[in-house]
């Protein structure tokens, strides 16, 4: 591979677990729930899909796995704001630090194991295709799946009834109960599947991205992710290109140490959580933009007439 083929490799594997964790977020927050605990999610879909391939043999059971812990784990949040109308700040940063402890808890036994990694596709002749072949089609399922699930959610919200009236909940809760929706059972059913993409995103970080269980091994992408739907405006195919964006500044950042540049390593390592406060203070300056896209209802508990 030649340098710019080998960096465009690396980028979209890299930015995989951020795609998919941030439009399982952009869901949630349609609906009007600021869930803040994805971190927490994606560390905890990382370890229980080591755990059950390592166990296992099979990474696909991994993926399942991941998937399901991402949304167990999500449901005492959902417990918790929609039924107790509990403050959703709170829940969120509990739920982030209990989904770090947990992971930790069951992968202290797996550190050092060696991992099941899931494979890439090979796809007839696209793979065989010089240049193109090795950037885009010869990853792993969950590098497709993201976008897949990118344009699944562009439709749903945007051109079925069923996205109308999850975006009806996120705008005004207490308009949409007075027009008969379920706002309660759609904004549990919105939290669970953020839960199921943030456990698919740390599926993916330990069976395809770095095939092993560390401790932490995260390190912050769930926090990108929340940010990145902000950055986004709250619409899929921006968060598909911010996704990009922040992966190709992460990869960067190893590409320039690996290079000797005379940086701090410190400060290449920081360079995604600075593209993060540098995007969220742009976008921030456009009011009528943020504005727009901004569910009003996002954040606040609904408590529904009795």
């Amino acid at each position: 591979m030649n340098g710019l083929e080998a960096f465009l490799v690396t980028v979209i594997p890299a930015a995989t677990p951020l795609l998919l964790a941030a439009v399982g977020e952009l869901v949630v927050e349609r609906a009007g729930v600021l869930n803040l605990g994805v971190e927490g999610m994606m560390a905890t879909g990382a370890v229980c899909a080591f755990v059950v391939a390592h166990i296992s043999g099979n990474p696909w059971l991994g993926v399942l796995a991941g998937a399901l812990a991402g949304a167990l784990i999500s449901t005492p949040f959902a417990a918790l704001t929609q039924k107790l109308a509990a403050n959703q700040v709170a829940t969120g940063l509990a739920l982030a630090l209990f989904g770090l402890g947990v992971a930790g808890l069951i992968g202290e036994a797996y550190v050092g194991q060696p991992g099941v990694r899931l494979p890439a596709l090979n796809i007839p002749v696209l793979s065989a295709l010089p240049f193109l072949g090795p950037v885009l089609f010869s990853h792993d399922v969950l590098v497709y799946a993201s976008f897949v699930f990118t344009a699944l959610v562009s439709w749903f919200l945007f051109r079925t009834r069923a996205g109308l009236m999850l975006r009806a909940v996120g705008v005004n809760h207490d308009a949409a109960h007075a027009l008969g929706h379920p706002v309660v059972r759609i904004r549990v059913f919105a939290i669970l599947f953020g839960g199921a993409l943030a456990g698919l995103a740390g599926a993916h970080l330990s069976l395809a991205y770095t095939p092993q269980w560390v401790e932490n091994m995260t390190a912050g992408r769930g926090w990108i992710a929340l940010a990145l739907v902000v950055f986004a405006t709250w619409r899929p195919w921006r968060v598909l290109a911010g996704a990009y964006l922040f992966g190709t500044v992460w990869i960067l950042g190893l590409h320039l140490q690996a290079a000797g540049i005379g940086l701090p390593s410190q400060l290449l390592s920081a360079l995604p959580y600075l593209a993060t406060v540098v995007a969220l203070v742009i976008i921030s300056r456009n009011r009528v933009l943020t504005l727009t896209n901004t569910p009003a209802s996002l954040g606040k508990p609904f408590v529904p007439e009795r």
